[in-house]
């Protein structure tokens, strides 16, 4: 590494360190509250990952993921998921366009030709819409006609499920929802936050929201934060934590066995490993600890984890499960 690259990546460090309070003014000027939800959000956008928010309706969440683009400086696009909604609405189609007495097909980029994108209940669309979504979050481009298109960098997803009503929704397969970094769960306020909502939506208009960083910025970013040294050790136990969830292994203990039907694949362990690497910037660190993994390994491993019958039967949740999980995993099993 040359000595200018080297001064490069010392002070995107520390520009991202300095960043951290300064993000959170900016989105508090229409976010009350939620801090674990926005510092889960920083991390994935900071390390180039999707998100998945799972909350009831009125929470926000469409409010928080377009302030969030205003703040990077990114592009944004909203789409509806509904049953009738079809893959070129998302990913655009050709038309026949006339121009001097010549006739040739165009293509029309669809919504998705953005920098970040809230697929909003995106449960609500059939299986053939959603996988639209696939290509272009794995590989960043789509096909349309045969034509691949490249996306725009940077590119996130952030897609939102109702919990709640069920009725006429097609649950994610599991090869999708193994593309989202996080699943981010957004609940109520306490009260005093909420009063303090109500007050501020129904008193003065908000205060507009000041980019913080760009999307080249971020570009680079995503460069730097790779290049965050991470001992062996700490490695070794999101590895052992993503296996442990696996029923059937070796070393999976009897809850898992009898409540898992199936555990976590190799993402999971990767993304604990790269949010951790961000939540060390973010705190000023340029190493990693054991309980930056710790920290992550609810929205890591919550939407990869599938529980049975028998752990409804017996009301355990997911939550539960997790928690029980990295008790049976101490990280003084990584070293």
């Amino acid at each position: 590494m040359t000595t200018e690259q080297y001064e490069s990546e010392r002070l995107a460090v520390e520009e991202i360190k300095e960043a951290r309070e300064k993000m959170r003014a900016e989105l508090s000027k229409v976010i009350v509250g939620q801090h674990d939800v926005i510092e889960q959000l920083f991390i994935a956008v900071l390390a180039g990952g999707h998100c998945l928010l799972t909350g009831a309706p009125g929470l926000a969440k469409t409010l928080l993921v377009s302030s969030l683009a205003q703040l990077f400086d990114l592009t944004f696009q909203r789409i509806q998921f509904t049953p009738d909604l079809m893959p070129a609405d998302i990913t655009g189609t050709e038309i026949l366009e006339e121009t001097q007495g010549h006739r040739r097909m165009v293509f029309v980029e669809g919504p998705i030709f953005a920098n970040m994108i809230l697929a909003d209940e995106i449960n609500r669309t059939p299986p053939k819409t959603q996988a639209a979504l696939l290509e272009a979050m794995q590989e960043h481009q789509v096909t349309a006609v045969g034509i691949t298109h490249v996306l725009s960098e940077p590119f996130f997803v952030f897609a939102t499920q109702n919990p709640i009503e069920m009725e006429g929704t097609y649950p994610l397969p599991e090869a999708q929802l193994d593309r989202f970094m996080f699943n981010v769960r957004i609940g109520y306020l306490p009260e005093e936050e909420e009063i303090a909502v109500v007050s501020q939506i129904t008193t003065t208009d908000p205060e507009p929201i000041q980019s913080v960083f760009s999307g080249a910025d971020l570009i680079r970013f995503h460069g730097v934060v790779r290049k965050v040294p991470i001992a062996q050790d700490v490695v070794r136990y999101a590895v052992r934590l993503a296996a442990a969830s696996r029923p059937g292994q070796e070393k999976s203990p009897d809850f898992i066995n009898d409540w898992v039907t199936w555990g976590a694949g190799l993402r999971a362990s990767q993304y604990m490993v790269l949010g951790a690497k961000v939540r060390a910037l973010l705190d000023g660190r340029t190493h990693v600890k054991f309980a930056d993994i710790e920290a992550l390994a609810h929205p890591v491993l919550r939407h990869r984890v599938l529980i049975n019958y028998r752990a409804e039967a017996e009301s355990v949740d997911i939550e539960d499960l997790i928690d029980r999980l990295l008790e049976a995993v101490p990280a003084d099993q990584g070293r």
